[in-house]
């Protein structure tokens, strides 16, 4: 059954451009309508688009390496498009092959079966370095080989849109294999030098994942991956803004060297006590084995934050939230125009006293 909300939207981020006073007609969250006020009705304060979840790991107690199942998608899909995000790209760390081939199966069964928001897969790991991998599960990690990557292409290349992996660990040939099969990769559990870094960037690696977090930390004398991702110009990087991965003042410094080229992620996983992740909520945040493991961000919460405690505009926040990611993603077509209004589900937001809320 159709539900129609009409309103008026004091501002209104298209992905594009920046508009005010319009009155908008949503049917199901997609916008229908737009033009000149008519008649009296309710006003909010901010459309955006959805916004955009690239990495994030479940929902509501189910984690999707745990429990790699259509039932799981779907109830992340349900409680983040409540919280404003309609797409979303479900990661699975660091783990054994029968795990990543029971995600594969799950995405690829949701979408037969008409699910919505999941983008595809995102696989942090397992070709990463030991030296860099936090909470990830050591005993799963290796150096990929050809034959690795044939095997994992042959069961899920139209599935996996992302791996995050550290690119000192795989030759060139490697990579190569991978972006042939359209997969994005990100550099991150790393130990890259600049010069490992800036060279990978040239050579198609596109992205970086959770910038300062599980890589060496920028040195005036060492710049690491941290000074390749700043310096290349073809090089994004997602970033976390909990308030505990990375400080704000320093996220907000990273915008202001990188500009379009940052964009956010939740990095949110759930509670859970089955399998190597096993993850234990303390306060507002997820440790494993004493370990940071994941945030208990929404992508409503990153975009607050941002403006209430980074001290971002309005409008570099949905870049951040909205824009960036679509962008990051481009390659693939479910996100239409860098995250244009017309076409994807939208995002009425009213400014309560905690910050932005989702109109309903």
């Amino acid at each position: 059954m159709a539900v129609e909300k009409r309103f008026l939207a004091k501002t209104i981020f298209t992905g594009h451009e920046w508009l005010s006073d319009q009155e908008v007609i949503l049917i199901n969250d997609t916008l229908t309508s737009i033009g000149p006020a008519q008649e009296d009705c309710p006003v909010v304060d901010l459309l955006i688009p959805s916004f955009i979840d690239l990495q994030v790991y479940g929902a509501a107690g189910h984690l999707f390496s745990a429990f790699p199942s259509t039932h799981t998608l779907e109830l992340m899909y349900q409680a983040f498009s409540k919280e404003g995000t309609h797409f979303f790209l479900p990661t699975i760390a660091t783990n054994n092959s029968n795990t990543i081939e029971s995600g594969i199966k799950a995405v690829r069964t949701y979408w037969e079966n008409g699910g919505k928001g999941c983008l595809g897969l995102h696989l942090e790991g397992p070709w990463i370095n030991p030296e860099k991998r936090g909470a990830h599960d050591a005993q799963f990690i290796k150096v990929p080989t050809e034959k690795d990557v044939e095997d994992l292409l042959l069961h899920g290349s139209d599935v996996i849109k992302m791996i995050t992996l550290a690119p000192e660990f795989c030759a060139p040939e490697i990579l190569k294999m991978l972006m042939d099969a359209n997969i994005l990769l990100s550099a991150g559990h790393s130990m890259a030098t600049f010069e490992q870094g800036m060279q990978s960037f040239s050579n198609g690696v596109s992205l970086a994942t959770h910038l300062f977090n599980a890589m060496p930390p920028f040195q005036h004398r060492a710049p690491g991956l941290v000074g390749a991702i700043f310096s290349h110009n073809n090089a994004m990087a997602s970033i976390i803004p909990d308030g505990y991965h990375v400080d704000w003042a320093v996220i907000k410094l990273s915008y202001q060297l990188m500009g379009d080229r940052l964009f956010a992620i939740t990095d949110a996983v759930t509670t859970c006590n089955k399998g190597p992740y096993q993850h234990t909520l303390q306060h507002d945040h997820y440790t494993a084995n004493g370990v940071l493991s994941g945030s208990a961000l929404t992508m409503l919460r990153a975009f607050n934050n941002l403006i209430f405690k980074a001290g971002f505009t309005v409008q570099e926040a949905a870049a951040l939230c909205v824009a960036n990611p679509a962008r990051a993603f481009q390659s693939h077509a479910q996100l239409g125009n860098c995250a244009m209004l017309s076409g994807m589900p939208c995002v009425p937001l009213v400014k309560g006293e905690q910050g932005y809320e989702i109109f309903n």
